[in-house]
């Protein structure tokens, strides 16, 4: 196994999601790996080498052992764990699988050889965390010509980054969640514009051409358009309830009684009383 200083390895797993693997041989390492995914932990070059070594979570204080090795045998001690764990004596690499948050914290390495005499101890920091997931892109132009642009992707401790036509901008506005990241351009430009997010665990980006925004004039134009729309249908709303309004009380019937006959005022008919009696 290739072993260099920290993160090493973020490729795609089939079935567990990311896989990471960290050179853990220097004290003091921090290592990463995906929540939900494999971590692979070098511990140390052969451990064919000792006699013992125990792994320990916490470094301080209560310690947990979560496994040990003595006489080329090894055994998990942190029965909770155990369906997880997966320890390589030849290359020295401790597998844990369907890895959780909890996982995250400090370790302690200890070796020893056959006198029980320790001949090494070094501290380890892991910490899961989630990957970025598929960024999403939203624009609006604003009104004096420019356009802001957010981008949006889920994850923990999420950077973000920003380039148009491959030059970087450096102009950009975090928001407090660290979830969102939004930039504003100047008026004119456009391009290929493209937002990268990225943890210590994956990264991942986005591009959108995008065009200029219209200037001032025409949202001014657009905008008296809307108020001219909205004057014109309240306006058509009120005439046409005035009228309304005047015509019921116009045509409530008015009955004059002259001789034999009743007059609709409404209908312009004279009715004789004699024929509807009849009827």
């Amino acid at each position: 196994m290739e072993a260099v200083l920290g993160l090493l390895v973020i490729s795609a797993g089939v079935s567990h999601g990311l896989e990471t693997s960290c050179d853990a041989r220097q004290n003091r390492s921090q290592c990463y790996g995906a929540l939900g995914g494999t971590v692979y932990l070098q511990l140390v070059t052969d451990a064919t080498r000792y006699d013992e070594l125990s792994f320990w979570k916490g470094s301080t204080g209560a310690k947990t052992e979560i496994l040990k090795m003595k006489k080329d045998k090894w055994v998990i001690k942190y029965t909770p764990i155990e369906d997880r764990l997966h320890f390589f004596i030849n290359n020295g690499t401790l597998r844990l699988n369907n890895t959780r948050s909890t996982d995250s914290g400090e370790y302690l390495q200890e070796t020893f050889n056959s006198g029980g005499v320790a001949q090494g101890t070094r501290g380890l920091q892991l910490f899961i965390k989630a990957p970025v997931s598929s960024p999403q892109l939203s624009s609006e132009c604003l009104s004096h010509g420019e356009m802001k642009v957010s981008c949006s992707s889920e994850g923990d401790g999420s950077q973000y980054s920003w380039t148009l036509d491959g030059q970087t901008l450096r102009d950009t506005k975090a928001s407090s969640d660290n979830e969102t990241n939004t930039i504003t351009l100047k008026k004119g430009l456009s391009g290929n514009l493209t937002c990268t997010v990225r943890n210590n665990i994956s990264s991942d980006s986005i591009s959108k051409r995008i065009s200029p925004c219209p200037g001032v004039s025409v949202f001014v134009y657009f905008q008296l358009a809307e108020v001219f729309i909205l004057l014109t249908v309240c306006l058509g709303s009120y005439c046409f309830y005035k009228k309304e309004t005047y015509h019921h009380k116009e045509v409530s019937r008015v009955y004059a009684v002259s001789g034999g006959s009743w007059w609709d005022s409404d209908e312009g008919v004279n009715v004789l009383r004699g024929a509807m009696e009849t009827n």
